[in-house]
């Protein structure tokens, strides 16, 4: 068993005008993946205050943090990472204009993509049932099981 410790994570599922806002999954195009806005919780701040930093930093955008939908976990078995990712539905207070100067200060974050649920199926996203639960209207959290990352 690996000792190293599961990462936990906050993830922000904002459908604005119809379409999905998703954002790169890895800097310096090291891969097509896109997934939902968020990262990692910093410990003493609570899920949804850490999930709306996270959104500013990667965005620009202030957020309002709604109920939970879905609970998703990785791991990439090649270098022990292990995710488990709390998503929220989240809504946009303010303007939903991310400025194309707009810089994530951790360097990650570099493309927004704004796709509508058709535009979404055709993309290379994580987790898999992310633009399901996105355009659903149901309230129930989900529970997306374990899955090996590809990048």
């Amino acid at each position: 068993m690996s000792s190293k410790a599961v990462r936990l994570a906050a993830r922000a599922v904002i459908v604005h005008e119809d379409r999905l806002l998703l954002v790169n999954a890895w800097a310096n195009e090291r891969s097509t993946l896109l997934c939902a806005p968020g990262g990692g919780v910093e410990l003493g701040a609570s899920l949804t205050d850490n999930l709306a930093r996270e959104v500013e930093e990667e965005t620009g955008l202030t957020i309002k943090v709604g109920a939970p939908c879905l609970v998703n976990e990785f791991h990439d078995p090649g270098i022990g990472f292990h995710q488990v990712e709390v998503f929220f539905r989240c809504s946009i207070e303010g303007s939903p204009v991310i400025p194309r100067s707009w810089q994530d200060p951790e360097r990650i974050v570099d493309r927004h993509v704004w796709a509508t649920e058709a535009e979404a199926s055709k993309l290379h996203i994580k987790p898999d049932s992310l633009i399901s639960i996105a355009f659903s209207q149901t309230q129930e959290i989900s529970y997306d099981p374990l899955e090996r990352i590809v990048m």
